[in-house]
Formats: C-alpha cells, sequence, structure tokens
C-alpha cells in the first residue's frame, strides 16, 4: 500500500505525507541507511528519538547474511531488526555494479541477469528482477525498488558513452517491466519503485522516464548518481530529472549526500533521499554541524569545553559531551566515539529535513535556503 498526499509547493520544492504500510512518512524525508539490518552503531530507540521515520535496508547483503530463510521466520525484517516503521530496500543492482570492480570483471551481465561469485564465500549466484523481487518480499519493505543496472559513469577506464548508456538504460526498462510483472504475481502488498537511468545523457533520462511512467508504478527513483561522475555532473541531473517525474508520486534521489545536496535536492523536487555520509564520515570523525564541518581528530579540539554543535540538540550535545571529550576518544580508538558521532550526524540529517518541512509549511522554503548556505559557510 502506499498514498502520496502532496500539501504544498514552493517552486519545485515540495511538502507531502507518504502512507505506507508500516506507518506514515512525512517528506522531504531523509532515510538513513541499515545496510545488514541495523543503522551502524545506532539503536533503534535513537533512531526513534532523533525522529527517523523511514531506514534502508540491504537486499543483496541480506540475501548474503543471514539468508532468506532466517527472516522469513521472522515475518521480514520489520520485527528481525525491531524497527516497526517503513523500511525501504534496494533491489541489489548496485551492490552488483559495485562488486564487479572497475573493468566489471567481476560479474556478467546478460539479458536475464547478473552472474557473480558470492562476496561471503565465493558460491556462484544468479541474481534476476524476479529473485530480486522474491527476496524482497521475504524481507517484507514497505517500499521495493525494481532491479536495475546502475549505470557506470565510465567503462573500461573511459567515458561511458551516449550508445553503452542507453543500452544500459534499455536494459534496466525491461527489468522494470519484469520486476512489475514478478512484484504483481507474488502479490505483494508493499509499493514497488522504478528507477530513471540514463547515465548523465538527460535524453536518455528523458526517455528513460517517459517510459518508466508508463508502467504506472506507485513512486519513481533517480538512480545511477554519486557513482564516480563530477559533481557539477551530478547536480546537473538532481536539476534536470526529478521535478520531471510525476507530480502525484514520490521521487527518491538514490545515495545522495551532503547537507547541501539535500537542500538543493527539495528545491529541485526530490521527496526522498539516502545517502551513507552521515554514519560512514561519522566513524572517520567528520561532524556535520549547522556551521560547517568539524574534524574532530584535528588537535585544535583537544581542550574544547563546547559541544560539537550549540544549536544541536542530539544525546551527543544536549548530554554535554565536548568536542575535547570526542576528541579523546577518537584519539584513543574507542568504540563511543563514533556511536556518538553517528547519532549526531544522523540527527543533523533528520532535523535538517524537519526544518526544511517546516519551512515549506510556511511559505519560506527559499529564504530558508539561503540562511542555510549562510549558516554551512559561517564555519564552525
Amino acid at each position: 500500500m502506499l498514498k502520496f498526499e502532496l500539501h504544498k509547493t514552493e517552486g519545485h520544492a515540495r511538502r507531502g505525507t507518504l502512507t505506507l504500510n508500516h506507518g506514515v512518512v512525512e517528506t522531504p524525508v531523509f532515510m538513513p541507511v541499515g545496510t545488514y539490518g541495523t543503522v551502524k552503531g545506532v539503536l533503534p530507540q535513537s533512531l526513534r528519538e532523533m525522529g527517523a521515520q523511514i531506514i534502508l535496508g540491504n537486499t543483496f547483503h541480506l540475501w548474503m547474511r543471514p539468508g532468506l530463510d532466517v527472516v522469513q521466520k521472522f515475518g521480514g525484517l520489520h520485527r528481525f531488526e525491531q524497527w516497526q516503521a517503513p523500511i525501504l530496500t534496494d533491489s541489489g543492482g548496485f551492490q552488483v555494479w559495485s562488486l564487479g570492480g572497475a573493468d566489471g570483471k567481476g560479474r556478467k551481465i546478460t539479458e536475464q541477469g547478473v552472474h557473480f561469485a558470492s562476496p561471503v564465500n565465493g558460491d556462484k549466484l544468479f541474481l534476476t528482477p524476479e529473485v530480486s523481487m522474491q527476496i524482497q518480499t521475504v524481507l517484507n519493505s514497505d517500499i521495493v525498488m525494481q532491479f536495475d543496472e546502475c549505470t557506470p559513469y565510465q567503462t573500461g577506464g573511459t567515458l561511458t558513452t551516449e550508445d553503452q548508456a542507453r543500452q544500459s538504460m534499455e536494459l534496466s526498462l525491461r527489468w522494470a517491466a519484469r520486476s512489475r510483472d514478478e512484484f504483481q504475481r507474488l502479490g505483494n502488498p508493499n509499493a514497488l519503485f522504478g528507477i530513471v537511468q540514463g547515465g548523465m545523457y538527460t535524453g536518455l533520462r528523458e526517455e528513460s522516464l517517459q517510459q518508466l511512467v508508463e508502467l504506472d508504478l506507485p513512486g519513481y527513483a533517480v538512480g545511477g548518481v554519486s557513482v564516480g561522475e563530477p559533481k557539477d555532473e551530478m547536480l546537473a541531473i538532481m536539476a534536470h530529472t526529478p521535478h520531471r517525474l510525476p507530480a502525484h508520486k514520490p521521487r527518491y534521489l538514490m545515495g545522495v549526500g551532503t547537507p547541501e545536496d539535500l537542500v538543493d535536492g527539495v528545491a529541485c523536487g526530490v521527496d526522498m533521499f539516502d545517502c551513507v555520509m552521515p554514519t560512514r564520515n561519522a566513524r572517520n570523525g567528520h561532524l556535520f554541524t549547522r556551521f560547517g564541518d568539524l574534524k574532530i581528530r584535528n588537535a585544535r579540539h583537544k581542550d574544547d569545553e563546547r559541544p560539537i554543535d550549540v544549536s544541536c540538540h542530539c544525546h551527543a550535545c544536549g548530554s554535554g559531551f565536548s568536542r575535547a571529550y570526542l576528541h579523546h576518544l577518537e584519539r584513543c580508538g574507542e568504540m563511543l566515539a563514533p556511536m556518538l558521532a553517528s547519532i549526531h550526524n544522523l540527527h543533523y540529517y533528520v532535523n535538517l529535513m524537519r526544518e526544511v518541512r517546516e519551512a515549506l509549511d510556511e511559505g519560506r522554503f527559499e529564504a530558508f535556503r539561503q540562511q542555510f548556505k549562510a549558516d554551512r559557510a559561517r564555519g564552525v
């Protein structure tokens, strides 16, 4: 089940409500990434307390471990990982792409699907649109992504040509139709999203979009960005594609990005975002704040009594932990350091989207966007 209500718009920016089988999601929204059925280092309770509404699971990795037989015993991911709010799962296409290596020799793509070796035990595996739908049905995710080929920015060390991008995009379209047919055959009660591909070629993006819309899926995503292309090319696709998707359906930009990317993405018509950046950066001592980014390992924080962000109310900031303390934990390799940093970064992203929604509700999104950029440029 999926119901999307659009409440307000300001330019291309949109304020909406997305109703799914496991709850209601207010959009625009940031979705924390939980690859193996957990957002790394963060308890589900902490996610709920910071206001996270929906999280991601990874079809490919959960298929590998713990395996579908285990998840099926729990009736899906929600009970297995103790998260009773909505979950979105990717299709496995991106992981197959990334595991293939830069030269693609670790995988073999055919019309039927992708042959590759398991990164866990080396077993030969075959992932198809039908298998992806079967896995995601067992996971019982509220939003299921079609199986697609993630068009690389480079092929064999050279830029992917328009002809190569077209072949990839057209394969993803055929796989989208097969994903839909299998999803329906399985009687999956959740929602299936299509994925717009086409590389950095806007003409191909429009063709992909138009043909996907003909499938009349509940929602649509923009994929194949943040895959090694220069930032300006990613921003060009973000500015071109989302607002062309159907206005009455949710729009999802996959794998993006920085706080600036999120706010600019909202201005381009995006409703849903995900990215590993908040937790990955946290594990490397890189913290996001209202007033710019902070690298807690730097020596200048050794005796700093201030919190990470004086304007933040996350557990790390609101409980009185100082920059000096987090610097100390980082230097000692204590596991509490990435845990507190992850809580802070995710809270920052989730709260940023809450502020965006409030600005849209009050008709002041563009003013908010300009103030946000000025604050971020100010520096910590």
